[in-house]
């Protein structure tokens, strides 16, 4: 662009000098040396003028394009700045979408550990022998733990368990088959007597249970053990008339061919 300045500047001189050589080839008669010098020195002048107005046409443009430099660059830094605050941004959110990811995640770990504490706490319902009921999961566990010993022949394990069970828990739904089990444990540990009342106890407070009959025919060994034969008829009788269909009557009565 300075260029092109340049030349144009350039051209306007050398029109100006054909101009004065012309007129002064035309004029050279008609003119003296003062109007001579006068008519050079006004065109001088207006040379001068517009020189200097070609200057000052340049040096605005100049400032002009400077400040359009100034400006692109301004705006380019500004756009710089806002690249970077927008990557930050981008980078944030990103983050921000990870954190309430595990926020979510852990949030859900925790409820699920509170629901199964929760269930764990909580009545569930339990069938034994037949019968169904809820029960605490303490509750649960310690019946378990009770009987556990028994079916691995530690009767006296069992029977301490089973009598602390029912200490503790006396209104469960485990009472009935802890009291029948009670009596197996005792008549383990060869303690007949203990093992009788267990059993009565048992048939007197479920009659109507699936194990009542073979409570009854664990009776009537627990007498043949103690050689009261005549008691251990009489049980067996009882067992007969109590529960005829029985499997345990099917017993009783081969049992009842062998005693005198």
């Amino acid at each position: 662009m300075r260029t092109t300045l340049n030349l144009r500047a350039n051209v306007r001189v050398g029109a100006a000098l054909l101009l004065l050589t012309a007129a002064a080839g035309a004029r050279a008669g008609l003119f003296d040396d003062d109007e001579a010098r006068k008519a050079i020195l006004d065109l001088r002048n207006r040379m001068t003028q517009v020189e200097q107005r070609s200057a000052d046409d340049s040096a605005k443009l100049r400032d002009e394009v400077q400040q359009l430099r100034r400006a692109l660059l301004d705006a380019n830094n500004q756009l710089e700045g806002l690249r970077a605050d927008l990557a930050t941004l981008r980078g944030q959110n990103e983050q921000l979408a990870r954190d309430v990811a595990e926020l979510q995640r852990r949030q859900k770990d925790i409820a699920q550990g509170v629901e199964d504490r929760i269930r764990k706490l909580e009545p569930q319902e339990v069938t034994v022998d037949g019968k169904k009921f809820l029960a605490d999961p303490e509750e649960k566990r310690q019946y378990d733990d009770a009987v556990a010993p028994l079916r691995n022949g530690d009767f006296a394990a069992s029977a301490t368990a089973l009598a602390g069970f029912m200490k503790r828990f006396p209104a469960s739904g485990y009472v009935d088959s802890a009291r029948f089990w009670l009596g197996n444990a005792q008549y383990g540990k060869r303690e007949y007597r203990e093992a009788i009342a267990s059993f009565r106890s048992f048939i007197a407070g479920a009659p109507e249970h699936p194990r009542a009959p073979e409570a009854l025919l664990a009776i009537a060994n627990c007498q043949v053990e103690m050689k009261d034969n005549k008691s251990a008829r009489r049980t067996l009788d009882e067992l007969l008339k109590s529960y005829p269909a029985s499997e345990a009557a099917q017993a009783a009565k081969e049992r009842l061919a062998t005693l005198k």
